[in-house]
């Protein structure tokens, strides 16, 4: 019996609901959301970055209306919002319960990029995705939390190779209009106007709010009409310009976030400085306190017990340093607003503070002016201690007051859908399994937020040990299926990616890569301590095992160098020119134009996710996170996170837990290790077959990771732990 068709109102209802949606990144991790706007334009979906707000933009109002009156779509969509409604209303969260103090004055979260989804490309790397995630835990969580940041918009580069395998870069200007922002109105609706002095200039900027779930992020925008053009240009990129252009951009962050807040009547109770880019904010609130009468050292005193830090590098050049001519320059007006010397104000940036021949440092500055500081795993924590020990004379190593909290990942946010899809039907069947009186807390699927605790539940992905829960089959069957969608999503970027070759070196893309084979990925940073290039040490020894028809290995690579990183580009070139001019043509590729969907691609369809750094130089990393819930191995070196969750039975270790202080003989050691491990473990556990074709070991293996890594390396459990350790006041 057919439904009755929708009443104007309920149509007009859908549609209001599916365009508040859409400016709500809450879809982002909703595969069911997904799916409707992917629905409305399958072609629109893929072109467009899978952008709700763009697919909306691509399908006139009329054929919305339309498409509603078909019944089970309208459906889908009612339930859809009825989810997203239950979410933002839900009171029941683990923030209302353990940090209430919290939703009235939150955690305001500043850093200097928010990756987010491949939407909004305003993030760089891992520390943007870090916050991005971040921000989408605390949503879940129910914890009061602003982010701060700033409006890049041309984003950050987009990466194409030139014939000579070399890196370009090109930037596409952000329209507003087609992404998943809103502009900040004053209570006249017009765009809300702050301003900031930097140099010998009012600089004035409006702002962009960003739907996180429960939460705001707010994006700081230079560009207006009364700027010089100079300063409208504060915020076209991403970490772009010279030094002068970063101070700037990075006093407008820091300075202008905390006046964005009091023009919106936020009182945050604590203010998390991601990275030093935001350690100016600590000036603005000494000003602040200065402005009501109290002494300087008594304001950074106040000042210190309202901020915490988190610092992500132990490479030197990870930290922002200005001369003091620059700041001098950029940021005197300090001098006058803290009654303090030029000599005084860098005194506050040194370590040696009577040094006039040190640069004024971000990170110095940022932990002098806050109650806590960590680093982001728990050797990061160690290394962190020893190189800002000079900034607490006479205090043993292991009592400097730098903690750590080892980084996650928003786990159901890289979830790939295919994925999300079958885990969301073990959900349900566990579901079922217990309606007969057992615990039921874990798996109850009928709301929005419940999918959230599930799938984070470390109780959940312990039942993974049992192969009654899923068997060795499905898994197997899983892991092809990710295979085979990652081989032809990589078939298809190759081919758009047009590679000009000479007739002698065509490939043919529906053939290139292997879906038997082992697949190994590496994608990231193309920064130098990553050394991308380092198994291919062992040349010859790689082409024999690519080219070995009962057993063979092929590769894939993806990563972005820094425009002004020439190393990190000529690693990306020599791949390239392995990839196409080498015996290893058609087991080699290297995937243009990283970003978070061809991340999420790679995670889920790879076998084996490789990391190698030039240990201690990872400070946490968290790609490697993400492949655990696909049953994707980690074969790493132990460092960062890595070292906290290799037990010897849920991934690989390349080396043990030392390095040569030496870098060419660590470089050495680690790519013997490296063959040594792929050629010793790896791969005999992933070509050892049953009489059925199963790898029984090597799928214990993925059980194992899932049991042990997946609950515990997320945001969810990383937000909890920020907060119980340094959001909330100690009593």
């Amino acid at each position: 019996m057919s439904r009755p068709p929708l009443t104007a109102g309920e149509v007009t209802e859908l549609t209001i609901g599916l365009n508040r949606l859409a400016r709500n990144l809450w879809w982002t991790w909703n595969q069911e959301a997904q799916e409707i706007f992917h629905e409305l334009s399958p072609r629109g979906w893929q072109n467009l970055y899978h952008n709700a707000v763009a697919v909306l933009h691509e399908v006139s109002d009329y054929e919305l209306r339309v498409r509603l009156q078909d019944p089970d779509f309208a459906a889908r969509v009612r339930e859809v919002l009825k989810c997203f409604e239950a979410y933002l209303k839900d009171a029941k969260t683990w923030g209302r319960q353990h940090a209430p103090t919290l939703a009235e004055n939150p955690v305001a979260y500043f850093t200097a990029e928010f990756g987010f989804h491949e939407t909004l490309p305003i993030a760089a790397g891992g520390l943007g995705v870090l916050a991005g995630d971040h921000a989408k835990a605390a949503s879940d969580l129910g914890l009061g939390f602003v982010g701060i940041s700033l409006f890049y918009r041309e984003g950050y580069f987009q990466q194409a190779i030139n014939h000579d395998n070399w890196q370009t870069e090109y930037y596409t200007q952000l329209n507003p209009r087609n992404l998943p922002i809103e502009p900040v109105l004053d209570a006249r609706g017009e765009p809300l106007v702050c301003m900031v002095r930097i140099a010998m200039s009012q600089v004035y900027f409006t702002a962009w709010r960003v739907n996180v779930g429960r939460n705001p992020v707010y994006l700081l925008d230079s560009n207006l009409p009364q700027n010089e053009p100079h300063h409208r240009e504060l915020t076209l990129r991403v970490y772009g310009g010279d030094s002068t252009t970063r101070i700037m951009q990075e006093i407008l962050l820091g300075v202008g976030g905390v006046r964005l807040l009091r023009a919106l009547g936020v009182q945050p109770s604590v203010f998390h400085m991601n990275e030093g880019h935001a350690a100016f904010l600590t000036l603005e609130l000494i000003r602040e306190k200065m402005a009501s009468g109290r002494k300087f050292d008594a304001a950074l005193a106040s000042t210190k017990a309202e901020c915490i830090f988190t610092t992500h590098t132990p490479v030197e050049a990870g930290h922002d340093r200005f001369s003091s001519e620059l700041m001098g320059y950029a940021a005197q007006k300090f001098c006058k607003q803290l009654k303090l010397s030029a000599a005084e104000l860098m005194a506050l940036g040194r370590v040696k503070p009577d040094d006039d021949n040190e640069p004024f440092c971000m990170t110095v500055l940022a932990l002098k002016a806050s109650r806590a500081a960590n680093g982001v795993s728990e050797l990061h924590g160690r290394v962190s201690r020893e190189m800002w020990q000079c900034l607490y004379p006479g205090t043993p190593v292991d009592q400097v007051p730098i903690g750590h909290v080892t980084n996650g990942i928003h786990l159901i946010g890289w979830m790939k859908g295919t994925v999300r899809r079958f885990w969301r039907s073990k959900l349900s069947g566990a579901k079922a399994a217990a309606s007969g009186g057992e615990e039921t807390r874990f798996w109850s699927t009928s709301n929005g937020s419940s999918w959230e605790a599930d799938i984070n539940a470390p109780e959940f992905w312990q039942r993974m040990a049992d192969p009654g829960f899923t068997s060795d089959e499905e898994l197997w069957s899983l892991r092809y299926r990710l295979r085979r969608e990652l081989i032809e999503f990589a078939r298809r970027r190759l081919l758009l990616q047009g590679q000009r070759l000479t007739q002698g070196d065509f490939i043919a893309f529906d053939q290139l890569l292997n879906p038997d084979a082992l697949t190994i990925g590496f994608a990231r940073r193309f920064a130098t301590y990553k050394r991308a290039p380092l198994i291919f040490q062992e040349f010859e020894n790689i082409v024999k095992l690519t080219q070995d028809k009962l057993r063979p290995v092929q590769f894939i690579f993806a990563g972005k160098a820094h425009p002004r990183d020439e190393d990190g580009k000529r690693f990306i070139q020599h791949i390239i020119h392995l990839s196409k001019f080498s015996e290893l043509k058609g087991h080699l590729v290297f995937i243009e134009n990283y970003d978070i969907h061809v991340a999420r691609q790679m995670v889920s369809g790879c076998d084996v996710w490789l990391n190698n750094p030039r240990r201690p130089l990872e400070a946490s990393g968290t790609s490697g996170q993400k492949a655990g819930c696909h049953g994707c191995l980690n074969l790493s070196i132990l460092d960062g996170w890595w070292r906290e969750g290799y037990d010897g039975t849920n991934g690989f270790a390349i080396g043990d837990d030392s390095h040569p202080d030496s870098i060419e003989l660590q470089d050495q050691r680690d790519s013997e290790n490296l063959f040594q491990t792929l050629t010793e473990e790896v791969m005999p556990l992933f070509y050892a077959r049953d009489a059925n074709g199963i790898p029984r070991q090597w799928l214990q293996r993925i059980r194992r990771a899932m049991v042990t890594l997946v609950p515990q390396f997320t945001t969810w459990r990383m937000v909890q732990e920020y907060t119980q350790k340094y959001y909330l006041p100690k009593s």
